[in-house]
């Protein structure tokens, strides 16, 4: 009797979980593609981050170490670069103008160092400013340690806050048991600082003896996406789950996401990381994919140049499935998946551009802009 009632909570549970997954790999394909995609830039690099400036030119950083200027079909290569530690998943990596950039100047690149302590890098902050094709008033503001001579999991992404602060992400490069859950380690967690790469005295652990003041959060794996609700002026992150379990979150001052201790993924062997999905004291994501996508990459969208339906979804690259997915949300729910620009090609970053325009890179293509239909 014991054994068929162990049986059946088994099979229940088997078929609950079954259907949770079912619900969260659900993903549609319209019918209706509301843009033509366009190759602006036909390059087998893997461009990494975008951004673009006041006159609409598009800045792209490549993975290999070098930044390129786009305007008017001309791609003209940026001098005075900070030298790369280009191994794995590190190089040269995201690029973020300040909000008042008009005024002040200031860009910023998020980037693979050997500098610092040990062999090998960790994801360094610098900020710089655009002279003709050169950058000039270089200035290293953070970066982390120790060096390590493993190629995974540098993060990074920078977005700025409504109140002018910085956000700085950092993989947990391969130490899953000792870097995401302790605060007094770099790497896996989301830094925020002053634009001048100060620390503000406000972050949740700026008085805490041998912690690393820059800390916003913590307890994450990799993460490859990081903007601002353009909504709630909320900070969103997307990381990279192991084997399933990519997750959604909604950065909070002092809040632990829960890696490794809690995850809805798995060891890419198929073993267990964790029986916990949900412990006390733990954020839990907004949204998880199962299977995993692979995320890179993360945009708003805040017009109507795709139809008022796509207004306020939001976009992010699969590098694993190698389509961009489109999220409708209902406040802070996803509540549909939508899978475009299906076998493209991996896609690294997503960004809305100039006049409320979507531009993808694509790994070994280069970058699309997607002009709308309407």
């Amino acid at each position: 009797m014991k054994n068929s009632v162990l049986l059946l909570t088994i099979f229940i549970a088997i078929i609950n979980l079954s259907c949770a997954q079912g619900q969260e790999n659900q993903v549609d394909i319209p019918s209706d593609i509301p843009f033509s995609p366009e190759l602006l830039i036909d390059e087998s690099s893997i461009f990494w981050g975008m951004t673009f400036l006041p006159d609409g030119a598009l800045l792209a950083t490549k993975k290999s170490g070098e930044l390129v200027h786009f305007k008017d079909g001309q791609v003209t290569a940026i001098k005075n670069l900070p030298k790369v530690y280009s191994r794995g998943q590190g190089g040269l990596l995201d690029i973020e103008l300040h909000p008042n950039y008009t005024s002040n100047g200031w860009l910023y690149l998020s980037y693979a160092s050997s500098e610092g302590e040990g062999k090998g890098g960790h994801t360094a902050l610098m900020r710089a400013k655009l002279k003709g094709n050169v950058l000039v008033e270089n200035e290293l503001l953070y970066k982390a340690g120790p060096n390590t001579t493993k190629g995974q999991h540098f993060g990074s992404r920078i977005a700025f806050d409504n109140d002018g602060y910085l956000y700085l992400s950092i993989g947990e490069r391969g130490e899953r048991d000792v870097n995401p859950q302790d605060i007094s380690r770099d790497g896996g967690k989301i830094y925020r600082f002053n634009a001048d790469g100060s620390i503000p005295k406000d972050n949740p652990f700026f008085e805490t003896t041998s912690a690393k003041a820059a800390i916003f959060s913590y307890g994450h794996r990799n993460p490859q996406g990081l903007v601002k609700n353009p909504k709630t002026g909320e900070i969103w992150n997307h990381e990279h789950g192991p084997k399933g379990g990519d997750e959604i979150n909604i950065i909070k001052s002092g809040k632990n996401y829960g890696w490794p201790l809690i995850t809805y993924g798995v060891n890419y062997s198929g073993t267990s990381i964790t029986d916990k999905t949900e412990m006390k004291g733990m954020e839990q994501p907004i949204h998880y994919w199962l299977p995993s996508i692979a995320p890179s990459g993360m945009t708003f969208i805040t017009t109507d140049r795709y139809g008022s339906d796509w207004n306020g979804s939001l976009l992010v690259g699969s590098l694993k499935f190698q389509y961009l997915e489109r999220l409708k949300l209902n406040e802070n729910k996803v509540i549909k998946r939508e899978k475009i620009l299906a076998d493209l090609g991996r896609i690294r970053d997503v960004e809305e551009g100039p006049e409320g325009i979507i531009y993808v890179s694509v790994e070994g293509k280069g970058i699309y802009k997607l002009n709308p239909k309407r």
